[in-house]
């Protein structure tokens, strides 16, 4: 079963701090995509807006926060933050919020998690930056931490970053656990980490980026026994108004393996309904 096929990411709450303006554009916008067609809404986990967004002075909500609130506006729409960065919070903290949030949406959460890669944020708010390579460590304890707590009721676990002692994770995801998204595509360790623990990943890349992408999933998914199948795979895809282009762009994504995509942008109202029914004839309803 796919997790999501037609994704919207609310990468951007304006350029200006307008206060609860800005709020109101993110929950119209994701009501109007939830009646255009999108099946999920994905919104930042950043504490600064990044330069393509308009940089550290314009707005940036808390993300889990944000996500509580849409799931009031909202009535079917998976939810989830693309990417949450491990060094941001404690494992079993980042568990314990997207399970809130599935609670008050009646099931609907996805936990999305990366290996971070904004330092500047991390120096303005005095988080720990560490290098790459322990980043992906961090990543794959968490990983495991995150999908002990979202499986079970309680949970230990003794790593070298982390560690958890009976910790319990109540109340429960309401369908028992909570689909784990791993985002980006480095082909060594991200892909792998999503092998071994994600049910759905999300790709950047034109469609023969993303072709190359998945197979290399495949591989990591035949090395260490894990049905490829299972994976929900995803891809960025920036929209257009050129809506015969947009099609086609999607359709050379499906046919390079993309099960589904994530569109970028806090689209128009009038824009909504053309983009959602593209999505629709290329990647419908279904298994």
């Amino acid at each position: 079963m796919t997790v999501f096929k037609r994704g919207l990411h609310l990468g951007s709450y304006g350029a200006a701090d307008d206060g609860a303006a800005a709020f109101e554009r993110a929950a119209v916008c994701a009501v109007q995509a939830e009646e255009a067609g999108f099946d999920a809404i994905s919104v930042p986990d950043h504490v600064h807006q990044n330069g393509t967004g308009g940089g550290p002075t314009s707005p940036m909500f808390e993300a889990y926060t944000l996500l509580g609130a849409l799931a009031m506006r909202t009535t079917s729409v998976k939810l989830y933050a693309l990417v949450s960065p491990v060094t941001l919070r404690n494992p079993a903290f980042l568990a314990k919020a997207v399970t809130t949030v599935d609670v008050v949406s009646d099931g609907r959460a996805i936990l999305g998690l990366g290996a971070a890669w904004d330092v500047d944020e991390h120096a303005a708010y005095g988080v720990e930056f560490p290098g790459t390579g322990e980043r992906f460590d961090r990543l794959d304890e968490a990983l495991r931490i995150c999908k002990d707590l979202m499986e079970q009721p309680q949970a230990t676990f003794q790593g070298r970053h982390y560690s958890i002692t009976d910790a319990y994770n109540i109340p429960r995801p309401i369908r028992g656990s909570i689909p784990i998204l791993v985002g980006g595509g480095g082909e060594k360790r991200t892909l792998d980490l999503v092998a071994r623990y994600a049910d759905a990943c999300n790709v950047f890349g034109d469609a023969e980026t993303v072709r190359h992408k998945f197979g290399v999933l495949q591989e990591h998914c035949e090395r260490v026994g894990r049905d490829y199948s299972e994976i929900t795979r995803t891809a960025f895809a920036p929209p257009s108004r050129d809506i015969g282009k947009f099609e086609a762009q999607l359709a050379a994504l499906a046919e390079a393996g993309a099960q589904g995509v994530v569109v970028q942008g806090m689209l128009k109202a009038d824009a909504l309904p053309a983009i959602g029914a593209a999505l629709l004839r290329v990647f419908p309803d279904g298994p």
